[in-house]
């Protein structure tokens, strides 16, 4: 079985996850609080 880091799934999903963080490393605190409070309910 290969290991899920060569599937390319997983390596897109990677550059999609550097790229949302790129996106959103400017934006106020409060914003940033919001986005990531809605993923931990």
């Amino acid at each position: 079985m290969r290991p899920h880091q060569n599937l390319d799934v997983w390596k897109k999903s990677v550059d999609f996850t550097v790229e949302i963080y790129k996106i959103t490393e400017n934006f106020p605190q409060d914003e940033k609080f919001g986005l990531t409070s809605v993923v931990t309910k």
